[in-house]
């Protein structure tokens, strides 16, 4: 499963898309390569919807653990500042978009959950690389970046298929800081967000 600036890789029509992106480097190449080729799909086989989801989710998790240890990368969104930058462009596009969900902002990746305003695949990931771009700008002159890559191109994106795999999701975006244990309750990390009309 290789998401080479293709997102979203499956949007059906009014999908609610649950995306992360990263930092430049925060997981070493070798690994990021492993773990594409562990999860991979067989090409022998065709695989049904359930296994492929299932599958998805495992790669995501061993993906998400990894980002949450440090994997050895830049942490740029760890400064309060930095963070902020991209906190306002993810409400900057609510309403005009997208509706903003809930996020979660962590020291080298930020989890979305989006529910496109009349948007195809193209256009959202247009709009995705639209809000990346400017906040690297922004964020490299925070920390005075050479201008080397900020964000990681590829994003991992998937899209939710009921309202209980939503609430699932949401609790997951809300609690990462949590499962990393930064806090002890997701309400005291400043850079998490849930909408109140959730």
């Amino acid at each position: 499963m290789h998401y080479q600036r293709n997102l979203p890789h499956i949007m059906p029509p009014g999908a609610t898309l649950f995306v992360t992106f990263r930092l430049a480097g925060s997981l070493p190449l070798a690994v990021v390569e492993q773990l594409q080729k562990e999860y991979a799909q067989p090409l022998h086989f065709q695989e049904d919807p359930d296994q492929t989801h299932a599958r998805q989710r495992r790669y995501f998790g061993v993906f998400d653990q990894l980002l949450d240890t440090g994997g050895g990368g830049p942490t740029w969104l760890r400064q309060a500042a930095v963070a902020q930058v991209v906190a306002e462009a993810l409400h900057f596009r609510h309403g005009r978009d997208y509706t903003l969900w809930a996020y979660c902002i962590m020291a080298n990746h930020v989890h979305l959950l989006v529910s496109p305003i009349g948007a195809d695949g193209q256009r959202f990931y247009r709009v995705l690389q639209s809000l990346k771009a400017r906040t690297a700008r922004r964020c490299n002159e925070l920390i005075g970046g050479t201008g080397d890559a900020f964000w990681q191109p590829e994003s991992y994106d998937h899209y939710v298929r009921n309202t209980a795999e939503m609430d699932r999701i949401i609790a997951y975006v809300l609690n990462n800081p949590v499962k990393a244990g930064l806090v002890d309750d997701w309400t005291q990390w400043p850079h998490t967000y849930l909408n109140p009309d959730w």
